[in-house]
């Protein structure tokens, strides 16, 4: 996919206290997403193309490629919560 992703209209990524832990809220209903899906979907601005989303994980992390950050916003595309501008 190309493009830079974003979150679709009517999706927000939150903090749920009660679960201690990041969740994405949409009109179908609640998506807990693992560490590094939440860590991506924060990037996802539509702004910032999946390289870019990379290049932040890779200052932080070893091995990150932009391949494993368009496999997760694939993923997450396929559940309806991301869109590519």
């Amino acid at each position: 996919m190309s493009g830079k992703p974003r979150l679709r209209k009517g999706v927000r990524l939150t903090f749920d206290k009660t679960r201690d832990t990041r969740v994405l809220l949409f009109p179908e209903g609640v998506l807990v997403p693992n560490a590094t899906a939440a860590a991506v979907l924060s990037l996802c601005d539509g702004e910032s193309t999946v390289d870019d989303i990379a290049a932040a994980f890779g200052s932080r992390f070893q091995g990150v490629l932009a391949q494993d950050v368009t496999d997760v916003l694939t993923r997450l595309a396929d559940r309806r919560v991301v869109e590519w501008t």
